[in-house]
């Protein structure tokens, strides 16, 4: 049997949510109670998806009846499973839109216990200290990108703090997409007068000079996902007008030689296939009041055999270098498909058993 009802005392957060809460020795039943019941069917979303998902990652029960959701399960389980609604309730009231990434996000965020200290939003919308979690947030006129995870948030923070960012990780980590948003809300911002986007060109074994058309359109096809992320955060007639102008610049790596890069953000992406000489070369571009970011995934070199990469080497060289950060996504940061995860730690698995071997083959020779 269920003791008397335990009343939560006051909230100081104001009477948007009502929270009572019964206990025993083995689980909890938690009632909430929303006072806008427009916002609770943001909250719970079509046909109570978001609670499927809430109970699903975290292993409780979520029933809902009209503005009230009655979570049962264990102690630490409800609590998370709280605090997550709490969260993505004060989140809908304050304006934001909700998916189902941003109620995953919020359930990685609560379950990491993410107690960092509250970062100023890096926009012009409303902050996000009143959440139960603080997460690191990007704003521009078009978009607001909240972090998804942890390492997200660390990721945003350091570029708020640091002039030279490695994002290092899987793909589907959101290490390029935050990069360019955090640049766009710069530029918003007048923070900064101009964005260099720059990325080697080796994948798909042609040479800029056999492409047809001007320097644009001879990087464009190496350069689609940092467009993709650029007309997410500005309007599409911006950024031409910004490509235009030259506030915004396509930089193909082999053009850097020489030029001090001054107030400006300069993203280079797919660091992983620069060799050792072009990104010694990249990083001494930096220039005063400018801000680097430069992303990669050590697994995908695509360079030829035997050649090092001038990624690796540069987080050999400069992990404890004071003002450079370097954020490292791990499969677990992966906010794509749900595959992507399994695929990324599959692969994961058969580098290294297969390092393991060649090892082995080495010490019998």
């Amino acid at each position: 049997m269920f003791s008397k009802p335990n009343f939560a005392p006051a909230d100081p957060r104001g009477d948007a949510i009502r929270d009572m809460t019964l206990k025993n020795s083995e689980t909890d039943q938690i009632v909430l109670v929303f006072d806008d019941n427009q916002l609770v069917g943001h909250l719970f979303g079509q046909f109570d998806q978001n609670l499927a998902l809430i109970e699903k990652q975290i292993g409780v029960e979520a029933v809902a009846r009209g503005n009230q959701v009655t979570l049962r399960g264990g102690h630490d389980a409800c609590a998370e499973a709280r605090d997550v609604l709490e969260t993505l309730y004060q989140r809908i009231a304050a304006g934001d839109d909700l998916s189902p990434g941003d109620v995953d996000g919020v359930i990685r965020m609560v379950r990491a216990d993410a107690a960092q200290p509250s970062l100023p939003s890096l926009g012009t919308d409303k902050p996000n200290s009143g959440t139960r979690v603080a997460m690191a947030r990007i704003s521009t006129r078009r978009k607001t990108v909240i972090a998804r995870t942890p390492m997200q948030d660390s990721y945003i923070r350091a570029m708020e703090r640091n002039e030279l960012v490695f994002g290092l990780g899987p793909a589907g980590t959101g290490k390029t997409y935050l990069a360019v948003a955090y640049a766009a809300a710069l530029l918003e911002r007048g923070d900064a007068s101009r964005l260099i986007l720059s990325r080697p060109a080796v994948e798909a074994g042609e040479r800029l000079g056999f492409l047809p058309g001007d320097m644009r359109e001879k990087v464009d096809p190496y350069l689609r996902p940092l467009y993709d992320a650029l007309y997410d955060m500005m309007p599409p007639e911006r950024v031409e007008r910004g490509l235009q102008s030259g506030m915004i610049e396509v930089a193909p790596l082999a053009f850097m030689r020489g030029r001090t890069l001054s107030d400006a953000i300069v993203i280079l992406d797919e660091a992983q296939n620069t060799t050792s000489m072009q990104m010694k070369m990249f990083l001494t571009r930096l220039g005063e009041n400018s801000k680097m970011f430069i992303t990669g995934d050590t697994t995908q070199v695509d360079l030829p055999p035997g050649q090092v990469s001038g990624l690796v080497e540069a987080t050999n060289l400069l992990g404890n270098v004071e003002g450079i950060s370097m954020t490292r996504f791990t499969d677990k940061d992966v906010v794509r498909h749900h595959l992507v995860a399994s695929i990324v730690r599959a692969y994961d698995k058969a580098g290294a058993e297969k390092s393991v071997r060649s090892g082995r083959r080495t010490n019998k020779t």
